[in-house]
């Protein structure tokens, strides 16, 4: 091998190790930003779903025109359920919204025509209960959606929720925790007064996976994330009682603040497609009430 030939070998190695590097880099940086965690299959998700996320970021942006008609929604099952069954993605679409949102990981952010991105906005550990919440309003704000609240951000309106294990409260100590959580997130709502945000409370459980005294838990929880003592009249903060608009609201019957006769089963606490039916339209009207609502005061 010649010398100049062993040279362009050299600086074709050094480019590739150099490229090699910027990779792994890239992965390490989006694991550790998504949460995905510090490992091979972890790395590679992250990566993608991060390149993903910031090349389709202006298509996500150009739908923000100040209108406010750009809405997202992180949520588990329940939150896919009235989704898909209750039709409120249509709902929606029919009062002239771009209805975003983002299940699990691996259901992947979803466009307003119910289609995958090919990409999720990565919630670390998969975690919407109030801690994971509580999480992911703690990320710092990129202009690039960089972790799940940057490509949260880039929406006008966020709604989200807990999924019905966060009902299972066992004690009064577990309850103030709760609240801590949700208290941790007014500071972040509080960086961003031009964004709307509407949280849902927390789905009820069904008899045979709860007891009275978690229930009467969980309604404490849903009366206190309506009330005045949480929200302080922040202008850009909205709640809807999903929990109560599931739960049995009979102090004297048996399965009162559990999720109601009509609306269950007994194989997991999913409402039903009555339920999802039923609820979907009054969450939609509520979402665009609160969205003019919040426009008039501005």
């Amino acid at each position: 091998m010649t010398t100049r030939t062993q040279s362009k070998a050299n600086t074709w190695l050094k480019r590739l190790g150099v490229l090699i590097i910027a990779v792994i880099g890239l992965a390490v940086v989006a694991s550790v930003l998504s949460g995905y965690g510090l490992n091979l299959r972890g790395f590679g998700r992250a990566t993608l779903d991060l390149i993903s996320a910031v090349t389709q970021s202006n298509t996500i942006k150009q739908s923000s025109t100040g209108e406010y008609r750009n809405v997202v929604w992180l949520h588990h099952s329940v939150g896919n359920n009235l989704i898909e069954q209750g039709g409120v993605r249509e709902l929606f679409t029919a009062a002239g919204y771009q209805f975003w949102d983002q299940g699990y990981n691996w259901q992947q952010l979803r466009d307003p025509n119910g289609r995958t991105t090919g990409y999720a906005y990565t919630v670390p550990d998969d975690n919407t209960d109030p801690d994971g919440l509580a999480r992911i309003f703690s990320q710092p704000a990129y202009d690039l959606p960089l972790n799940t609240l940057s490509g949260l951000l880039q929406h006008e309106v966020i709604v989200y929720k807990s999924c019905f294990p966060a009902s299972q409260i066992g004690t009064d100590e577990d309850l103030e925790k709760s609240k801590a959580y949700y208290r941790q997130m007014l500071g972040t709502i509080d960086q961003h007064p031009d964004k709307v945000f509407i949280l849902l409370t927390q789905p009820p459980l069904i008899p045979r996976e709860t007891n009275p005294d978690q229930a009467a838990r969980a309604r404490a929880l849903a009366d206190w994330i309506m009330s005045d003592g949480f929200k302080q009249g922040r202008a850009n903060l909205f709640t809807f009682d999903l929990f109560g608009l599931l739960a049995e609201d009979q102090a004297t019957a048996p399965d009162y603040n559990m999720l109601r006769a009509a609306y269950r089963t007994d194989v997991d606490s999913h409402p039903t497609e009555v339920a999802n039916r039923a609820i979907a339209p009054q969450l939609v009207q509520f979402v665009t009430q609160t969205i003019e609502q919040f426009k008039a005061r501005r």
